[in-house]
């Protein structure tokens, strides 16, 4: 069932090793997420609100449960729904790292392990897997009985593209592509799939649709959660996320190839959609609410691109994964995306040769791409805005990102007091902040204009901050006396118990 990690990439002198890998899919995940005593098992809960309720309940929360939703009213039983994998000890073992890493020590363990010397090991066809226990195709073909909830109360309709992922191949130089892209229930055989300009999907669909073709497609709805965290993360352009996952692993992915595309997909995922997207097939799609915290697609939804669907395969008692965004402050999605994003951009800025690039933290309250910190520390003049423009524009972050926020090493641009106090206490607004026009944005920005989507403009302005000491005065700028973090923990490691109510019945020796 595990496998071992052997590229470790040199991170023992971190002090961090990879532990193996527990799970391969989502149900031996499971069994491990159970073993930790965070699960949590509902039956009868309605796919029209309560499951949207429990997830409002369990999203926000670092240390909420995972929650499995079985006896959904409507749907065969043990057609079984889960949600908020990412979270408590689970994020841990869900990367495969011991659980006593904090969120920052996760994330430089994984850029360490498996970003510094990447090695992805090209995927395995096989003959069969679980996958195919189930094959649905003509009129059996009814994505309507998988419990798929409405997440939020003003959706436009069920989505049960929320934890997905799908695949596509360029047409062209034939690699493939693994992406994020929600879907929308439109009914039996079609659902909707949303995929933004620029992106890898989109630009394979593009592709096809100059060639006058169809695109074929794969949306994979459960299955390991590595497949699907690394479909909503930058992938380079021209790799495969599965190969990607396969190098982590230490061993190829398994998969099958569908019927009526000849894609792969994974044999021990959940359930698959395989059909085609045509350019001149739309549905209306939306309106979605968005990791913005808005439903920026408008009240009414939007003509979006639909996939026909040709077959469906799905294990027996299959399990949807979901991933709604709940937006408005942390959830799920940005947890991982913080995590593995901020990895990712710190690697993206080093391999850029920034130097001396000690923490990038993209903070949950921006859904881990609104707002960036990072430390530096200082070796020469400018250093600061060359840091500032590659973490705003490297590939990690060049989508969506509006703050980068550069400090020096003494302050932990993950603790979002201390990012907030650094950009206040050694800025001059009117010197400090620089701006790059015209960049990259989301449709789910809801600052974008009417104007600017009447015109399909998806720009926007990123801030840059430069909250560093300047340069050339920078042993004349006045001392602090907050604590570094190197301070601030050992305050914690020695006197942390005192916050502890239950260690509060008398005194105690140091």
């Amino acid at each position: 069932m595990s496998s071992t990690n052997g590229n470790s990439n040199g991170n023992g002198k971190h002090g961090v090793v990879p532990s193996k890998f527990l799970y391969d899919d989502l149900r031996e995940w499971l069994v491990q997420a159970e073993r930790l005593g965070e699960v949590r098992h509902v039956h009868g809960a309605s796919w029209q609100e309560d499951i949207g309720l429990a997830a409002e309940a369990v999203e926000r929360h670092d240390n909420g449960p995972c929650v499995v939703f079985d006896q959904v009213p409507g749907s065969p039983p043990n057609f079984r729904v889960l949600l908020n994998m990412f979270a408590g000890q689970r994020k841990n073992m869900t990367l495969g790292f011991p659980d006593h890493l904090t969120k920052t020590q996760l994330s430089e363990a994984y850029r360490v392990a498996y970003l510094e010397k990447p090695s992805p090991i090209p995927h395995k066809i096989v003959a069969t897997g679980p996958v195919l226990e189930n094959v649905l195709e003509g009129d059996d073909i009814d994505v309507t009985k998988f419990p798929t909830p409405i997440w939020h109360p003003k959706d436009g309709g069920r989505y049960i593209g929320t934890g997905t992922y799908s695949i596509s191949q360029d047409p062209d130089e034939k690699w493939y592509n693994a992406g994020a892209y929600r879907a929308m229930v439109i009914d039996k055989k079609t659902v909707t799939i949303v995929m933004a300009r620029g992106h890898h999907g989109a630009i394979h669909r593009d592709k096809y649709f100059e060639r006058g073709e169809k695109m074929p497609v794969v949306m994979v709805l459960g299955g390991d959660p590595m497949g699907f965290f690394y479909g909503g993360i930058e992938a380079p352009y021209g790799e495969f996320e599965l190969d990607i996952v396969g190098g982590i692993r230490g061993k190829a992915v398994e998969m099958v190839t569908g019927k009526h595309t000849g894609l792969p997909f994974p044999a021990n995922a959940e359930i698959v959609l395989e059909g085609f997207v045509s350019a001149d097939h739309f549905e209306n799609e939306g309106p979605f609410g968005e990791w913005t915290g808005h439903y920026a697609g408008g009240v009414g939804g939007r003509p979006m691109y639909a996939l026909d669907i040709k077959a469906i395969y799905h294990r027996n008692d299959p399990i949807l994964l979901g991933v709604p965004p709940m937006g408005g402050g942390p959830d799920e999605m940005a947890r991982y995306r913080a995590v593995m994003r901020s990895a990712i951009i710190k690697q993206n800025m080093t391999n850029a040769g920034v130097p001396n690039v000690k923490q990038v933290w993209c903070h949950e309250v921006g859904a881990a791409r609104m707002l960036h910190g990072v430390s530096i520390t200082q070796k020469y003049p400018g250093h600061s805005i060359q840091a500032g423009h590659i973490a705003a524009q490297c590939g990690a972050s060049a989508y969506a990102s509006k703050y980068i926020v550069v400090c020096d090493d003494d302050v932990d641009v993950s603790n979002l007091d201390n990012l907030i106090w650094a950009m206040l206490t050694r800025t001059d607004p009117k010197v400090s902040i620089q701006f790059i026009e015209g960049s990259w944005d989301s449709r789910a920005d809801p600052s974008l204009t009417p104007e600017k989507r009447a015109a399909q403009n998806w720009t926007h302005s990123v801030a840059v901050i430069d909250a560093c000491r300047p340069y050339t005065w920078r042993d004349k700028f006045p001392e602090t006396n907050a604590a570094s973090p190197e301070d601030a923990k050992k305050a914690l490691d020695k006197f942390g118990w005192l916050l502890d109510p239950s260690k509060a019945s008398g005194p105690a020796k140091v």
